[in-house]
Parts: structure tokens; C-alpha cells; sequence
């Protein structure tokens, strides 16, 4: 699932102008994955940056992995937190370089 960081109208959601660098890795009824995919959806959309989200339950090879650290995040590619998402943390990685 893709998220737009910015959307003006339900119908309508502005793209982001930064490729997508920020994939969250969750399951339903997880009430720390509503808090990582808030934060996400936060920071992304301060700075313009595209994000998805992957739901665990879904993937034979992903569930084992991950199913004890949700959620996970990952910022272009590498893991960056499990369990909770630290917006100063994750705006720091996305704006670093």
C-alpha cells in the first residue's frame, strides 16, 4: 500500500516530489503500528517524501522475520527502528547525505 504525503482532496492526493524511501512493515490490530504508520505519515509529509506500507500477515518469508519486532521500518532499503518510530530520529536519516 502506497501512502501520498500530501493529499489536498480525497479524490485527488498531491504526489510526493522525493521517490519513495521509507517502506513500514505492520499488521492489523496492532496498536504500535498505528502509532509507527502516524509518525511515518508525519515526517514523510513534512518533507515530501513517498512511503509504503507492508502488511507482514501477507508474506510467508516476511512474517517469521519480523512478526516479534513490528513495526519495522526501513529508510532506503536498511532497517532503521522496530517496535516504535522516533520522528527526530527517522527526519535525521531522511535528511542525512
Amino acid at each position: 500500500m502506497t501512502h501520498p504525503t500530501h493529499p489536498t482532496k480525497p479524490t485527488q492526493p498531491t504526489q510526493p516530489t522525493q521517490p519513495e524511501r521509507v517502506t513500514l512493515y505492520s499488521k492489523p490490530g496492532c496498536h504500535l503500528c498505528d502509532d509507527a504508520r502516524a509518525v511515518v505519515a508525519s515526517v514523510c509529509a513534512d518533507l515530501d517524501v513517498g512511503w509504503s506500507e507492508v502488511d507482514i500477515q501477507g508474506d510467508e518469508a516476511l512474517y517469521p522475520r519480523f512478526w516479534e519486532q513490528i513495526p519495522v521500518t526501513f529508510v532506503d532499503g536498511r532497517q532503521h527502528d522496530f517496535w516504535r518510530v522516533d520522528a527526530d530520529r527517522l527526519r535525521a536519516a531522511l535528511t542525512a547525505g
